[in-house]
């Protein structure tokens, strides 16, 4: 009867050890997908800032190209404005010539 005792304990040992060792797996199993929750949480916080970026973006882009269009207009007028007031000096010196050879007629 001796015999019949440790075996019994054996057994017992050995259920409660595969209870310990099934509520360990699923314990790890439960952090594991905790930790997927969160990476899946990131994965889409991450895509929503790309997503905003992407706009960001392409209206950064818009504004820069308006920018350059006004600055290209406005290199233009000041090479207009540039021309026009040559013009206008020529115009002045001619006028003035024409005012002396005037008064010199009258005298």
């Amino acid at each position: 009867m001796m015999q019949a005792g440790p075996p019994v304990r054996r057994e017992v040992f050995m259920a409660k050890a595969a209870v310990a060792t099934q509520s360990i797996d699923i314990e790890a199993i439960d952090r594991l997908e905790q930790k997927l929750k969160m990476l899946v949480s990131v994965l889409d916080r991450t895509r929503v800032e790309h997503a905003r970026a992407t706009e960001e973006n392409a209206r950064l882009r818009a504004e820069l190209d308006a920018a350059r269009a006004r600055a290209a207009e406005a290199e233009g007028a000041g090479a207009e404005l540039t021309v026009l007031r040559s013009e206008r000096e020529q115009i002045r010196s001619r006028v003035d010539d024409m005012l002396r050879q005037i008064e010199a007629i009258a005298l």
